[in-house]
């Protein structure tokens, strides 16, 4: 299991008084104490690192324009971005402003490593009326101030191959039973209904989430305590599992797929007719030969009478060290790179949704599957657990999630009680970590 944010709050909190973690050190990882000059760690969010770099050169060299301050920029692949912000955290040598998945705004919260967004930090960045309250709401724990502001949307798209669905007769289905009657009729002539990143912890950890809150369930309980192996977890990643094991309408190969872009190709190269994937794998598909005209998007179906969750809010975050020595400089880089004309500039090649109200209020222009998206990202989201040990949810779930797909498929069952048995690995795992 991956360190916890929780324990590493412990580890900076101790810090804080020995080191004096508020006085952050200088060099080319960190803040450089110079007002004229920030650092900002950027995730990796176009085809490459060194994509990212090309399209946000130019937006920063504006930002330097217009201000002054120059920015050293880091593009940091995903693989890698954590770690390096919970070094960061423990060492007190960061960056100024860093992007961070939102799912771990809770986690690095509890750290207290990072800026709050009070009422001054907030005026300072152009006010939080100016956000879509659904992304707003994943920059920390409910009851706290957050720490991180909305940088990109993301959510969680049902894409279909068209020609497949026209010639099995079929339409895109509205409700999960209709889902795994069509994704059986679809697995035929060598190709399979569905393409699951089924070896990814993440992806699975995402899944459990979104079946249990179609079922009404819950992975903590109000004082954050895990309550991973409640019927409605269960059920939710039973129904999951079963697209491979019952359904027998995805390739046993998924097991062994990390990560999303393994099981876009696949789609792609039109050997499955569904994925389960964000909005922003439009050029991932494309890339591998897929033309736009070629697939639709839907919202990921619940149930018959399940609550109608197609996706957690997904996306990217912007976070401020405390221990920054360009508190004003930071902000001001904040504002800039959430106000409307950056928005727009960087939304289009990241194909990120907007966070902000303004962009999102307004559809003219835009395409159908964009809509679908935003009605998804603003109507039918739910955050993922906002409580610190969120980031160990992930960790343990989706990596049982991984070892129960692979056991499917290579030959073996996976039982409703197999899965409780997990999931209370997963929560004795969680509690002990934290307790």
């Amino acid at each position: 299991m991956r360190t916890s944010f929780r324990a590493l709050a412990i580890v900076a909190a101790a810090g804080l008084a020995v080191t004096g973690l508020a006085a952050c050190s200088s060099g080319s990882s960190g803040s450089s104490g110079d007002s004229k000059t920030l650092t900002y760690w950027a995730s990796n969010q176009g085809t490459s690192l060194q994509n990212d770099k090309e399209v946000l050169t130019p937006v920063l060299k504006k930002f330097t324009d217009q201000t002054g301050i120059k920015v050293n920029l880091q593009v940091i692949g995903w693989n890698d971005l954590q770690t390096k912000i919970q070094t960061a955290v423990t060492s007190g040598q960061g960056p100024d402003v860093l992007n961070i998945g939102n799912t771990w705004a809770p986690s690095l919260q509890a750290t207290g490593a990072f800026l709050p967004f009070d009422a001054s930090a907030m005026k300072a960045i152009g006010g939080k009326d100016k956000f879509v309250e659904t992304a707003l709401a994943t920059g920390g724990a409910p009851g706290k101030t957050v720490t991180s502001v909305p940088l990109y949307g993301l959510a969680y798209g049902l894409y279909y191959n068209k020609q497949m669905f026209s010639d099995a007769g079929l339409t895109p289905p509205t409700t999960w039973e209709q889902l795994e009657t069509d994704a059986q009729k679809l697995t035929t002539g060598g190709n399979y209904g569905f393409s699951l990143a089924a070896g990814s912890y993440t992806e699975n950890a995402h899944f459990a989430f979104i079946n249990s809150a179609q079922n009404g369930g819950s992975w903590f309980n109000s004082k954050g305590d895990p309550t991973f192996t409640s019927s409605a977890n269960v059920d939710g990643i039973k129904r999951y599992l079963d697209l491979m094991q019952t359904q027998k309408a995805v390739n046993p190969s998924n097991a062994q797929f990390d990560n999303g872009t393994q099981a876009i190709a696949v789609f792609a190269k039109k050997q499955a007719a569904m994925i389960l994937s964000q909005n922003n794998a439009d050029a991932s598909i494309q890339s591998n030969g897929m033309s736009a005209d070629e697939y639709g998007v839907v919202p990921f179906p619940a149930p018959e009478g399940g609550k109608q969750v197609a996706s957690h809010v997904a996306g990217i975050n912007l976070s401020i060290m405390k221990n920054t020595k360009n508190q004003a400089g930071a902000l001001k880089f904040v504002k800039y790179m959430t106000s409307a004309d950056t928005q727009k500039t960087l939304d289009d090649p990241y194909k990120a949704l907007p966070v902000l109200q303004s962009a999102a209020s307004d559809t003219s222009g835009q395409s159908e599957e964009t809509k679908t998206f935003l009605k998804i990202y603003n109507e039918q989201s739910k955050p993922l657990p906002l409580v610190p040990a969120e980031d160990q949810f992930e960790s343990t779930v989706g990596k049982a999630m991984n070892d129960m797909f692979a056991k499917i498929a290579t030959g073996g069952t996976v039982s409703t009680s197999d899965i409780k048995t997990a999931l209370q690995t997963a929560q004795d795992q969680v509690s002990q970590a934290n307790g």
